[in-house]
């Protein structure tokens, strides 16, 4: 399948919904994208809070069932993830390294957005903020999230539809 998003064609790019088989691969993921993508904005040990490496996996397989979740598959490697609940908080959004700025995030984001008809929330990361900026989302307040002791600076940001 190609992934048109308007700026970027991804060949042999998959879009689909979320299986439980794909838990482990999502976290691993999630802890590799943070520790490598998000690096130029917050420091290691902030890092190693936000992602520490042990996830439990029985909640996020739960969470990510009763949201709407999108995995994006590039010829069996799984490159990007997405969810959102049925209020419009979209939670999670992450590419692996080896796929930033070559449209997984819009093509994921593009289906979350649709599968809601409300406004939509999310919290983002210094490192998101301008993604989510360019699609159309304000930021409504800077805050500082607590995990483990250590602070991290992310952005409530809404997009008005």
């Amino acid at each position: 399948m190609t992934v048109n998003t308007g700026f970027w064609r991804i060949e042999n790019v998959e879009l689909r919904r979320y299986q439980p088989s794909d838990c482990i691969k999502l976290a691993e993921l999630f802890y590799h994208t943070v520790h490598t993508v998000n690096i130029r904005d917050y420091t290691k040990e902030q890092l190693n809070a936000w992602a520490g490496g042990e996830i439990d996996l029985e909640k996020w397989n739960r969470s990510l069932l009763e949201h709407f979740t999108i995995v994006a598959v590039d010829n069996g490697t799984i490159a990007g993830f997405g969810d959102i609940d049925n209020t419009g908080y979209l939670d999670r959004l992450y590419v692996h390294a080896d796929y930033q700025r070559k449209g997984i995030a819009a093509a994921v984001c593009d289906q979350l957005e649709q599968a809601v008809s409300g406004d939509i929330v999310t919290h983002a990361s210094i490192t998101a903020k301008p993604f989510f900026e360019n699609r159309g989302y304000r930021v409504i307040q800077e805050q500082q999230v607590e995990r483990q002791g250590i602070f991290l600076t992310n952005f409530v940001m809404e997009k008005k539809r």
